[in-house]
């Protein structure tokens, strides 16, 4: 299931090499000096970056933050090599991480199986022919591989944060989101996916005559229910997916399935009441079950099957999904090497045991250390913004000052590590019958939370994860391990650059306890209105400002006979908060470390100008038009290019570093908004 619990990731990912020398805190090399600061920022200070650093085939994005990827995906695939090499006891995670990883490797085998491991699987989904065979068929796979129709699983209760209760929501399309489905400028995406499931029945040895057809009965049933989902906006309101029912009222109101039988089968154990998220969604997938042609429904869950399992088996398989989900969606030109597919696949789903492994080798406690006191920093740093609000009560500002005092902050690795003992990796069985098998002990896994007390001390990021989060439903503010390199945090630059870098960072996720999303939960992390309504309606007035400024950029001209392309200033509206928000903290928490001890400049740039540049840093990149069209529709992040030069432009402080009174990156005073 799409997890519920909102997961405000900074995304601010950056990177270095092995550090064998000291890595410079503001590289000269990176900028473009043909460019005025005045004019286009992030060109001026990442320029040069982008220029020294083409896009590699592999990638549809390459920044910053990719070359510290892939200098984890370095140390981590050391780590699996040394594992291979040696005989780990049967049952131990050595032996699971191993066995999994070389099964990704193995290419003549899984060339020779070709789609043997699926077809006995996609022969029963095919012979349905019976709507009493739904459930069983469903069950199965949400249970393993794959979500038609709709999700279910369980999280923290939005409004009793404590424990843990089962939601339904929307799911089961194979383009992912519904635009691709609905929309015009998608035509050409949508043919290609057609040829996608073409070739994806092909392979699996459905006879030429019946291909067309099936391709049309899943485009069909997957049209039908974009037609109901929830847009990528309408997923950011919290309030509208909180729809309580009782078990009894759910199984009235959607009963194309035999509920008992389905429970059964998933595992789910004994409850009261369900959310239902997307009501529009669970009820269009209803009808469907209900209507739609049994032999039509087959189809789909087969492609649904199939494409779930399509990267786990041949090359001409891996070949096809790469096409289609690589190529034509995003714009790589090159799959990935195969031992970088095959060490992401144990480092994903054995995560906290490769963390464990990691933080060991990489990760000293003078970086947790450091980091708790740069948290503490920010936090003193939002604290004084809140008392300083001139458009909020004194009532609702004593409620956020409570909510930030109550922070729980989380470094480095968790205090509990996640127990994979009853994970069975069997290097006998194929290798998609690995994979079923970690996804049938992944949904056990979840289930088994059910009407228990929520577990504050889970990580939803593994340690070796080069990212951060808030999570309202905890108050909590995560940053794993690997987050802690240069440009992020560098040992060997001064103050005012790490506080652009990591500083920023931990501001953003602390900001994110307070934007648009994040304000409508306690400091116990349930969603309760705290908010006066004069405060609520000044935040609203504030917010709609920043996201008409976003609205205005154009992110790619008219091409080809399509409209030029604009952010969605609505859908990013939570990070652009906490960009803004990040930013401005650490300013403050910048300036109360230096007090009255103003450094001299370094390579001829003042404190407050190696603050900025070490933001626009983070965000160095080359980026595919394609890319850009498609995190535009459903990236809750704004482009790097613009969480630099747009944040930017409503703070004072950053025109007064570089001089700025005019240019394309001056906004006049009345038109700026500062919200924290």
């Amino acid at each position: 299931m799409k997890r519920l619990i909102l997961l405000a990731t900074a995304a601010i990912l950056a990177g270095c090499q092995e550090q064998q020398s000291k890595v410079p805190a503001i590289d000269m090399n990176n900028f473009d000096l043909s460019v005025a600061p005045n004019e286009d920022f992030y060109q001026y200070a990442t320029g040069g970056w982008q220029q020294r650093n083409p896009l590699k085939p592999e990638y549809s994005r390459y920044g910053a933050f990719d070359v510290i990827g892939e200098n984890n995906k370095v140390r981590i695939n050391e780590l699996f090599k040394e594992m291979a090499e040696k005989t780990a006891e049967p049952g131990s995670v050595e032996q699971k991480i191993s066995d999994l990883y070389k099964m990704g490797l193995d290419s003549v085998r899984l060339n020779a199986e070709g789609a043997t491991p699926v077809l006995a699987g996609v022969d029963r989904l095919l012979k349905i022919s019976d709507r009493s065979e739904l459930t069983a068929a469903i069950a199965e796979m949400h249970a393993s591989t794959a979500n038609p129709f709709f999700g279910i699983g369980v999280d923290a209760d939005l409004k009793n944060s404590s424990m843990n209760t089962v939601y339904a929501s929307q799911s089961g399309l194979g383009m992912g989101d519904r635009d691709y489905y609905l929309t015009s400028e998608n035509e050409q995406i949508r043919t290609a996916y057609k040829e996608y499931l073409n070739k994806l029945f092909t392979l699996v040895g459905m006879p030429e005559s019946e291909v067309g057809e099936a391709v049309n009965d899943v485009m069909e049933i997957e049209t039908t229910l974009a037609e109901a989902f929830w847009s990528n906006v309408q997923l950011r309101d919290m309030q509208a997916q909180y729809n309580p029912v009782s078990r009894a009222d759910f199984e009235k109101k959607y009963d194309a399935l035999n509920w008992a039988e389905y429970y059964k089968l998933v595992g789910l154990g004994d409850f009261d009441t369900i959310i239902v998220t997307q009501q529009s969604s669970i009820e269009a997938a209803n009808k469907i079950l209900k209507t739609a042609p049994v032999e039509k429904i087959a189809h789909y869950l087969a492609a649904q099957y199939i494409n779930s399992a399509a990267s786990y088996l041949s090359d001409d398989f891996v070949n096809a999904s790469f096409d289609f989900y690589g190529k034509t969606m995003s714009g790589k030109q090159e799959i990935q090497p195969r031992w970088k597919r095959a060490m992401s696949v144990p480092n994903g789903s054995l995560g906290e045991a490769v963390g464990e492994i990691y933080v060991a080798k990489y990760f000293s406690e003078k970086d947790k250390a450091r980091m708790l006191e740069l948290v503490k920093n920010l936090q003193t740093a939002l604290g004084q913004h809140i008392a300083a609000l001139d458009w909020m009560s004194d009532e609702t500002k004593a409620r956020a000052q409570e909510k930030l005092a109550s922070f729980t902050v989380k470094i480095g690795y968790p205090d509990k590590w996640k127990d994979y003992s009853t994970l069975t990796v069997d290097p006998k069985k194929s290798y998609w019958d690995n994979i079923v098998a970690i996804g049938k002990w992944y949904t056990a896994d979840n289930l088994s939370k059910l009407g228990k007390p929520v577990d504050k001390s889970e990580w939803f990021m593994s340690p070796q994860t080069v990212n951060a989060y808030y999570n309202p439903g905890s108050n909590e503010i995560c940053f794993p391990a690997a987050i802690l390199q240069p440009p992020f945090y560098n040992p060997d630059a001064d103050d005012a650059v790490n506080y652009g870098a990591i500083g920023v960072v931990i501001g953003h996720e602390m900001t994110h306890g307070f934007d648009d999303q994040g304000r409508q939960f306690d400091k116990d992390g349930n969603m309760n209105n705290w908010w006066t309504d004069a405060d609520a309606e000044a935040f609203k007035k504030k917010t709609d400002i920043l996201v008409e400024q976003f609205n205005a950029i154009e992110v790619l001209p008219a091409k080809d006979g399509q409209p030029a392309l604009h952010a969605d200033g609505a859908l990013c509206l939570g990070e652009n908060i906490a960009d803004q928000g990040g930013l401005r903290i650490a300013y403050t928490a910048l300036q109360n470390a230096l007090g009255d001890n103003k450094p001299a400049p370094i390579d001829g740039f003042t404190a407050e100008q190696r603050f900025y540049l070490g933001y626009a840093t983070l965000w160095a990149q080359n980026i595919r038009d394609e890319e850009i069209a498609r995190l535009t529709k459903l990236d809750v992040h704004s482009l790097g290019k613009w969480r630099v030069n747009a944040t930017l432009r409503n703070i004072q402080e950053f025109y007064d570093a570089f001089g700025i009174t005019d240019g394309a990156m001056f906004m006049p005073e009345k038109e700026r908004v500062i919200i924290w």
